[in-house]
């Protein structure tokens, strides 16, 4: 089958997603004692926890959701009552300088975006999140000059598995559905989503071993080098 272009998640597809999310929440812990808020790594978390949760309830389905200038401003409302915006942004400005310091790509995705590149297809990140950081990720991590295009689900207006964020990159592109390979590490996002506008989907870095029939990936590979033979299949 012939492709005319390549969409990939961000998060956890083209990096690990964990060290980063684990260094960004351990950075504003020590931020948040420097303010005085005196609380152990243990409790921080607790009220990190919460705090997402209630964000996610009330944002569901939106980028906003995953927003940590959100989660760091309502975890300074559960802990103290009220409301303290300087520290919320400086929460989470230490979070996320201290994440994207932490990010490396994975193996083999430089070697596979060349390869992907050089045989003529585009490449487009479609990513849940907000804009702004997304940008910075990609920025940090060096590859904004193979990329055609990037599309978040902030511009979307709803996030994957939304069938706006496969089509609004493919309507950018001027490509039809059977044209589109979809990478990522979400069966539910990724895969599920992918599959239901009509797209050709490949699995990768996802522990998620028992699939539904509905989010099968059309590939699944543990080597990211290995998605240059799906694409020129």
């Amino acid at each position: 089958m012939d492709f005319s272009a390549v969409f990939f998640d961000l998060d956890n597809t083209l990096y690990p997603y964990q060290p980063c999310n684990e260094a960004g929440k351990r950075t504003a812990w020590r931020r948040a004692n420097d303010l005085g808020y005196e609380l152990d790594r243990g409790a921080f978390e607790a009220r990190y926890q919460e705090a997402r949760r209630e964000v996610k309830r009330e944002l569901a389905g939106t980028a906003s959701a995953h927003e940590r200038f959100l989660y760091f401003k309502r975890l300074i409302e559960i802990h103290t009552g009220t409301h303290k915006s300087r520290h919320a942004l400086e929460l989470g400005e230490a979070y996320w300088d201290a994440y994207i310091d932490e990010m490396e790509l994975f193996d083999g995705v430089v070697e596979t975006f060349d390869a992907i590149g050089e045989a003529g297809l585009d490449i487009a990140i479609v990513s849940n999140l907000t804009t702004r950081i997304q940008l910075k990720k990609i920025q940090h991590l060096g590859i904004e000059g193979s990329i055609d295009l990037v599309v978040t689900s902030e511009e979307a207006g709803s996030e994957k598995p939304a069938s706006i964020m496969f089509t609004l990159p493919l309507s950018q592109l001027d490509l039809r559905p059977s044209e589109v390979v979809m990478v990522g590490d979400s069966v539910t996002a990724d895969i599920e989503g992918g599959n239901a506008v009509g797209l050709t989907t490949v699995l990768f870095n996802s522990d998620e071993t028992e699939l539904e029939s509905r989010r099968h990936p059309d590939h699944h590979v543990d080597d990211f080098g290995d998605i240059a033979a799906v694409v020129a299949a």
